[in-house]
């Protein structure tokens, strides 16, 4: 995950998903990121490898407030679980997040990446 891992440092120095954290959720769960020059960076993200790599990347705990969520309402001691919590409550898979994403998409075609998004059912 050495290229997500990046890509997260990218998203958080350059503050992408800042007003849009359901949004990035959205995409980094469920779609094919990749490089401009076509390098692979995710084809999705499992939620518990996500709650990992955001416990790692020290991704700001406020951020849950654009999902609704109260940062006191989920596990204060393991920030892993907090992660975990968070993205299970913050309805990811909803038709507004997937609009989110799509929103998303466009930020993250500013700063150089392309993502792919799913087939719709």
């Amino acid at each position: 995950m050495d290229g997500f891992a990046e890509f997260l440092q990218v998203v958080k120095r350059g503050r992408l998903a800042q007003g849009n954290f359901l949004g990035f959720l959205n995409v980094v769960i469920g779609r094919r990121i990749q490089t401009a020059q076509g390098d692979v960076v995710s084809t999705g993200v499992p939620w518990r490898a996500l709650a990992q790599e955001l416990k790692k990347a020290r991704w700001d705990k406020e951020a849950v407030r654009e999902l609704g969520l109260d940062p006191k309402s989920l596990p204060p001691r393991d920030r892993e679980r907090y992660w975990y919590a968070a993205i299970a409550q913050g309805q990811v898979g909803s038709a507004a997040a997937a609009a989110a994403g799509d929103r998303f998409v466009e930020v993250l075609a500013q700063a150089g990446y392309a993502v792919v998004s799913p087939p719709r059912t």
